[in-house]
Parts: C-alpha cells; sequence; structure tokens
C-alpha cells in the first residue's frame, strides 16, 4: 500500500473492476498509480474450475459491451460461461401485439449475452491480480471510514490488514453501489422516485432447451422478464424478473414452490414452454434514483451510487459501463495533457456528456415502464398496434434493436 496514488476506486464489484480494467492497457505507460479497494474478500477457487450456481443471480449485457470487454482483454475468459441471447420476444398478456427480434436478421452473432454477477466479478478480478505492471494495488478486504477533499484531490481513511491508513490521491472514485454510505457522508443528495412495485428474482427450469430466446411480457401488474441462461444437470435454466406492485409482492413471496410455478405459468403462458423448477427467491423495492452531483474536484460517483433504475429495458449495468468507458478515455486524456486526473473543469466535461445518455436511458425505462403498466383499454390498443407495427417494419425494427444492443453508443478507444 502506497501513502498515495493517482486514482482510488472505492468498490471493486463489477464497476469499479471494469474501470480497473480499461485502464489497465494503458496503465504503465502513462505512469498510473491505482489503488482498488473492496470490503468484501476475493473468492478462494483453489484451482477448481468455476462452476455455475442454479441460484446465481445474473446480468444482461447488451451486445456492445463486448467490444469494451474485448478491448480491455477479458472477453476470451469471460465468454466460457456467458449464455448468447439470439432471440428477443417481446409481448403483452391478453392482446395480439408481438415484436420480435433475431440476432441472424441484424447481423450480429447474438442481440446481448446473459452472465452470472460472480462469474462476472472473478473473471475481472482475476485479470487485475495477473496484471503484471505493477500499477494496481488490490486492497481487499478493506474498508473506508472517511472521505476529505483537500487542495490537490482528496484524503480517504482506509481500515485494512487490521489498521487504519491515511491515503490520499488525485482523484478517488465511488462505485460502492446504490446504498453508498460515503456519498451521503460528503452530502450528495439523489433525487428518488418510488415506483411501488417490487422486483421478484430467482431462476427457473424449462422441460425444453430455451432456444437462447429472451422474453420480455407485459401483463396487468408489471413486466416480466426471462432470459436465458446456462444449461445445469440437464435442465434448461433461465434467469426470472416478475415485477409486481408492494401490495402483491409478500403473497406471491408465501406461495410454496409449487403455486409459484403455476401461478407464474397462468401468467407467463406456455411459449417458453412449462416451468419445472424454482430456486431461491429474492426481492428488492423498484425506484429511480440519480445523484444531483456526480462530480466534484478530486471526486467521481460512479455506477449504482450515481442512478438506478427500472429493470424494465435491461440497461442498468449496459448503462454504468458507458459511464465507466467515459471515464476512463476522460482520465486518459487528462494524464496525457499532464492535467490532474481530479481537475474539476475536465470532470465537468464527463458528467455533461454522462447526463445525456443517463436521462435519455432513464426517460426511456420510465415511460415504457409507465405506458406497460397501464390498464387502460384505449392504451393496451396503442400497445398492441405499436408492438405489431414495430414487427412488420424491417427498417423501425433494427433501429430498436440496435439500440437495445448499445449499438448506438461509442466503444472504448484506448489509445494507440
Amino acid at each position: 500500500m502506497k501513502a498515495h496514488y493517482d486514482l482510488v476506486i472505492v468498490g471493486g464489484g463489477m464497476v469499479g473492476a471494469s474501470l480497473v480494467c480499461a485502464l489497465l492497457p494503458v496503465a504503465r505507460r502513462l505512469s498510473l498509480s491505482i489503488a482498488l479497494i473492496e470490503q468484501q474478500a476475493l473468492p478462494t477457487q483453489e484451482g477448481q474450475p468455476f462452476q455455475p450456481s442454479y441460484d446465481a443471480r445474473s446480468t444482461a449485457l447488451a451486445y456492445g459491451v463486448r467490444s469494451f470487454y474485448q478491448a480491455t482483454g477479458v472477453w476470451d475468459r469471460l465468454v466460457e460461461h456467458l449464455t448468447p441471447i439470439e432471440h428477443i420476444h417481446v409481448s403483452d398478456r391478453g392482446r395480439f401485439g408481438v415484436t420480435r427480434l433475431h440476432a441472424e436478421a441484424e447481423g450480429v452473432s447474438a442481440l446481448g449475452y446473459v452472465v452470472e454477477n460472480h462469474w462476472l466479478g472473478q473473471v475481472l478480478l482475476e485479470h487485475i491480480q495477473q496484471d503484471s505492471s505493477g500499477c494496481v494495488d488490490l486492497l481487499c478486504p478493506a474498508s473506508v471510514s472517511s472521505v476529505s477533499p483537500t487542495t490537490t484531490g482528496a484524503e480517504l481513511m482506509v481500515d485494512f490488514a487490521g489498521q487504519s491508513h491515511a491515503i490520499s490521491a488525485e482523484l478517488i472514485v465511488l462505485a460502492d453501489g446504490g446504498r453508498s454510505g460515503l456519498r451521503e457522508s460528503l452530502g450528495i443528495v439523489c433525487d428518488e422516485q418510488s415506483y411501488h412495485q417490487q422486483a421478484l428474482v430467482a431462476n427457473v427450469s424449462l422441460d425444453r432447451p430455451h432456444g437462447q430466446v429472451a422474453y420480455e411480457r407485459f401483463t396487468e401488474r408489471g413486466p416480466m422478464a426471462l432470459l436465458p441462461g446456462e444449461t445445469l444437470q440437464g435442465e434448461s435454466r433461465c434467469g426470472l424478473v416478475w415485477t409486481l406492485p408492494d401490495d402483491a409482492i409478500g403473497e406471491v413471496l408465501a406461495l410454496d414452490d409449487r403455486a409459484f410455478l403455476a401461478e407464474l405459468q397462468q401468467v407467463f403462458g406456455y411459449r417458453a414452454g412449462r416451468f419445472i423448477r424454482v430456486g431461491q427467491r429474492y426481492h428488492y423495492p423498484l425506484k429511480l434514483t440519480l445523484a444531483q452531483e456526480q462530480v466534484r474536484g478530486g471526486l467521481v460517483v460512479l455506477g449504482n451510487a450515481a442512478h438506478a433504475l427500472h429493470p424494465i429495458a435491461g440497461q442498468g449495468y449496459n448503462l454504468a459501463l458507458r459511464g465507466v468507458t467515459d471515464l476512463a478515455e476522460n482520465l486518459i486524456e487528462s494524464r496525457q495533457q499532464g492535467v490532474a486526473l481530479g481537475d474539476l473543469s475536465r470532470l465537468q466535461r464527463y458528467e455533461q456528456q454522462r447526463r445525456v445518455d443517463q436521462q435519455r436511458t432513464i426517460a426511456f425505462s420510465d415511460r415504457t415502464m409507465r405506458l406497460f403498466s397501464n390498464a387502460n383499454p384505449v392504451l393496451g390498443l396503442g400497445r398492441s398496434i405499436g408492438l405489431q407495427a414495430l414487427d412488420l417494419c424491417p427498417l423501425a425494427k433494427t433501429l430498436f434493436a440496435r439500440a437495445a444492443m448499445g449499438l448506438d453508443s461509442p466503444a472504448l478507444q484506448l489509445p494507440r
């Protein structure tokens, strides 16, 4: 551990670790010193091959994310346990409208990918640990008790290996999640808007192969998504995200497995097959959150610490990763120009760039949720006509597919 770093990242989850991986290819050339601080202990595999877990939480990666992880050098390892999404099926329960997207028709190998969170985290941290540049110190398990601004950046108090250490940095990045205590301690206020809904998350098994199809199903009580996952013990496994009103979540959680599968089957239908098993069920409240300040001199708030949105469009992590891309390029350019990484004017330029993307993505998710959660029959008819029209218009479908795949956003550009 050093007394001073150019960059300190608080939070070694998928967002924080991805930022380190984005900077690693140029860290030695730019003489960057980086510390990654993670509160949880590193997973220990002890040489054993990775085994997918039936109850693991998963994330949908947009197709455009592939170029990011290829540029950072982790894609070849990551792809070992990715499930491609080759087809997307969007429907509105009880109505005729449906839209189908196909990777082959859009000229790509996949519309996106599904990855278990702990596999993605393991690959990123292994990549950082195997780096030989000497530019990164991984402090884990460690916690940060305070962050204070200084004239040249910021200072943190880090509890590591049983001792408290004062560390200074040109720039501190808070990537410690939506419940960031450090963000709150710094007085950074978030605008929050409750949806009065809960997301019920679980893995379910089908009686037939899922065929790499992802389903988005809009129902009277809220949308549900079914994502294709790795086959385990001969069972075709899918990740379920079921949005339910606050006053309905308790009733559904109280069902035993058989009754739960019957209820799910009745609401979702049989287009994916018959549901035969469900794993552990998790739930969390849904709300729209946006930090009013995402940069200060010597400080950046990133990922879920900066924003959280409805999972209806599966864009949360992809939005965060676009923030990682923009921040990495901002820091690389600052270093090349001899400007401090925590320079406020340059960070404000980054924030302005992010705000446009955030507002666009949040507006799309929010409006889609409200449109498809409205029981008005006139709106219902309009939704069905819109879905059917989209399915029949190749150009509109391609534009929609490119946005869903993240191909309307620039890829990570590392200097040659």
